[in-house]
């Protein structure tokens, strides 16, 4: 993950309300389908799981899969730039 989707990552946690603005959105619901295609979700489950007891190593892994796939790069840059407004 670089440093700018780092940088909202973390803006999202800390914000609420943005985050729920943001998985309403068109674009949100675009990355969680990218996240949660093939398994129906269990991998997302499993990570975010993780990333709350502090290991957020399958969280970078599945955004970086994700910033790998056609337009997921594009979609990405979309929602940092809607998090930097």
């Amino acid at each position: 993950m670089d440093e700018k989707t780092a940088q909202m990552a973390e803006q999202l946690r800390r914000n609420p309300a943005m985050l729920k603005a943001l998985m309403q959105s068109q674009d949100g619901q675009a990355l969680m389908q990218m996240l949660t295609q093939g398994d129906r979700g269990a991998s997302l489950q499993r990570a975010v799981q993780s990333a709350a007891r502090g290991d957020t190593s399958a969280m970078v892994q599945m955004v970086n899969q994700v910033m790998q796939s056609p337009g997921g790069a594009e979609l990405v840059e979309r929602i940092n730039k809607a998090v930097q407004k």
